[in-house]
């Protein structure tokens, strides 16, 4: 009988049924009905008629409270970078000194990618204080969590030929490294770390709803405060650069690659 049709092994039955009763069971505690669905859309337009026309006169706050998030978001995204390359090396099974440390410095990077970057975020802004340092430092944490796994993925999953020609040199693990694993991973961390600084420009914003400097402070400000033309006007300008930036970033993968 092909795969298919033939029943699932007991342990998934169990699984899949369990996983059943919690969609069910979370249906349940969303508190879902037509009235709330139907009023939450009479509520939204209500917000659009509010929003329009976008209010201009902050413009020029806004404009640096976001260039203050992308300040954010490039010195994050840079020390995050440099710091995953080596933890990278730590972890995979093919450049550790030895498996613990890469047990360990996976570890690690899962601890990295677990913990949401708000609470990265509300555990620095305690830790330094209000501002666009403790954003600098989640946005660090959490490119170290995102590229370092992938940049440990690529790593193992070079081909053995050009690492074991240049092992057949005599070099060491060191040699082997900056000769072989380094020239060959360029164009797959260059992507990566690209497709972080995307990341961390959209999670910048975010952070700065909980203190952690950038344009988010102004939108939590102008929503709290009903405002809502003004955060209209944040919220396109947020949507300006976002574009503009991974516009940016598919140009430069893309001649990154066409050159490599």
């Amino acid at each position: 009988m092909p795969k298919r049709f033939k029943l699932p092994s007991p342990p998934m039955i169990l699984i899949t049924i369990g996983g059943l009763i919690l969609f069910i069971l979370g249906l349940g505690s969303m508190e879902m009905s037509v009235d709330r669905f139907f009023s939450g859309i009479v509520n939204m337009f209500h917000f659009i008629i509010s929003a329009f026309p976008p209010d201009l006169e902050r413009l020029q706050t806004a404009l640096v409270a976001m260039y203050e998030t992308f300040q954010i978001a490039l010195v994050g995204t840079v020390f995050g970078v440099i710091l995953s390359l080596p933890i990278a090396l730590l972890a995979s099974r093919n450049t550790t000194p030895h498996p613990a440390i890469g047990y360990v410095a996976k570890g690690f990077i899962s601890l990295l990618r677990t913990v949401p970057d708000l609470i990265w975020a509300l555990i620095f802004v305690i830790s330094v204080g209000l501002g666009p340092f403790p954003g600098m430092l989640t946005i660090m944490v959490d490119t170290i969590g995102f590229c370092g796994r992938f940049f440990s993925e690529r790593i193992e999953e070079m081909e053995k030929g050009p690492i074991e020609a240049v092992q057949s040199t005599g070099s060491n693990q060191t040699g082997v490294i900056f000769g072989s694993v380094l020239p060959l991973g360029v164009p797959s961390f260059v992507g990566t770390s690209l497709f972080a600084v995307e990341k961390a420009i959209r999670g910048a914003v975010v952070l700065g709803l909980v203190g952690a400097g950038g344009i988010g402070v102004e939108l939590s400000v102008a929503m709290t405060m009903r405002q809502f033309d003004e955060a209209l006007m944040m919220i396109l300008l947020i949507l300006v650069v976002v574009i503009i930036v991974e516009q940016c970033s598919t140009y430069i993968r893309k001649k990154f690659i066409a050159n490599a």
